[in-house]
């Protein structure tokens, strides 16, 4: 059963400017589901997971181009690099828009040949698990969000209270399509599978992994450390690999759509800033599973509840973002006497402030380190404190509580 996504109408949209488009994302988010779905069968599907296929792509892209004409939707191109030069050929030639449309779950080598090939000719999205709106069939509600008056009236509007025992099964569970609107799927199960189908399918052809269970160690010290700033040499130790290693592990996963690293805000003039990143994932379900939380329950009522609430409402607001087309202006604030901001986004130079708590009862002092903002001659606009309140309510000037269930 196919839902709505809020990508929807951008892609459509990009379809009419650009001659390709491409759409990347971690493995099994429904790039392909989403993109066949919009073709009604006016375009050729070709999947390049199909032995068959690949090798005609990988042997002869010429004679593959005779064979299936455009418009196309190429399944996983970054199996068939080479098919790119002859994209721009084609595109160049015609100059139809939606000529192409392409899905890439390893955009870390496949980004530099789009690059090179297809510069100014290609729309490239991102797409994410679902959100919680399109969980609930809400996905034209989904906006990207920004704490000020206006934007949260029209939020109180449709709201309904959401109990902390619902939302930690919903991270528990996680957003991958097939674990999020099947009930019934074994959820150990679909994530196990799907960490190994991912060793051994993407992570062993970019990082030549030679040690798989040094992967699965460096992938729980990722997720073990989610929400918390970026110590290479902590998770390399833990591992048992070098830095240099790890470094280029998590560039891959970071590539690969499975992690975010959130920079810090920082200045030229300041040097009391932090310049360190945070580290999220970008599915709730596969980092508590990593993590080895049995059940919602014991997740709420452990050392994590935290970190991977602050997680899922990152991860909530990015696709707020990028499911509408939009670049996420995410910074985080720290400084070297460790005040911190979980969250600042930034409106025409102006910085919201957010801080995200486990708690249904917030206070002033949960919002006490955005006053250095303004020491430091940061223009901060409205802000608030992403909790799990019923209602929002003032805090300061300028602060409210935002409760969870407005994302």
């Amino acid at each position: 059963m196919y839902r709505r996504r809020t990508l929807e109408p951008f892609l459509l949209n990009a379809s009419k400017h650009f001659p390709v488009l491409l759409v990347t994302g971690a493995r099994q988010v429904g790039k392909t589901t989403l993109l066949r779905h919009l073709t009604r069968n006016e375009r050729k599907y070709i999947s390049l997971d199909d032995p068959l296929v690949l090798s005609l792509a990988r042997r002869d892209p010429a004679l593959f181009f005779q064979r299936f004409a455009p418009p196309l939707l190429i399944d996983e191109i970054q199996y068939a690099p080479d098919l790119l030069p002859y994209i721009k050929l084609e595109v160049d030639r015609n100059r139809k828009p939606g000529s192409f449309w392409l899905t890439g779950s390893q955009p870390f080598y496949l980004m530099k040949g789009v690059s090179e090939s297809l510069a100014g000719r290609v729309g490239i999205v991102r797409l994410l698990g679902l959100s919680r709106m399109e969980c609930e069939g809400r996905s034209r509600e989904s906006r990207p969000f920004l704490p000020t008056i206006p934007g949260m009236r029209t939020r109180t509007r449709r709201e309904e209270h959401l109990p902390a025992m619902k939302l930690y099964r919903h991270i528990w569970r996680g957003g991958f399509p097939a674990i999020a609107w099947n009930k019934r799927m074994d959820r150990d199960l679909f994530y196990s599978s799907y960490v190994q189908t991912y060793l051994q399918r993407d992570i062993r052809d970019l990082a030549r992994v030679g040690d798989e269970m040094s992967f699965l160690r460096f992938l729980r010290a990722a997720a073990a450390r989610t929400g918390q700033l970026l110590n290479l040499s902590e998770m390399a130790r833990d591992a048992d690999i070098a830095v240099g290693t790890a470094k280029n592990w998590l560039s891959i996963l970071q590539a690969s759509g499975v992690v975010y690293l959130l920079e810090p805000y920082h200045t030229n003039v300041s040097k009391r800033l932090v310049k360190s990143p945070k580290l999220y994932f970008l599915d709730t379900g596969l980092c508590a599973y990593l993590t080895e939380w049995s059940s919602p329950e014991t997740l709420e009522a452990g050392a994590m509840a935290g970190p991977i609430l602050e997680t899922w409402v990152v991860t909530e607001l990015l696709k707020g973002y990028w499911h509408n087309g939009r670049e996420a202006p995410f910074h985080f604030y720290r400084d070297k006497d460790r005040t911190e901001i979980d969250l600042l986004v930034f409106r025409n130079g102006t910085a919201h402030p957010l801080e995200i708590k486990k708690t249904a009862s917030p206070g002033r002092d949960d919002a006490r380190h955005f006053g250095v903002l303004e020491r430091r001659k940061i223009p901060v606009g409205p802000g608030g404190v992403i909790c799990l309140a019923e209602q929002s309510l003032p805090l300061a000037p300028n602060v409210h509580s935002i409760p969870v269930s407005w994302l």
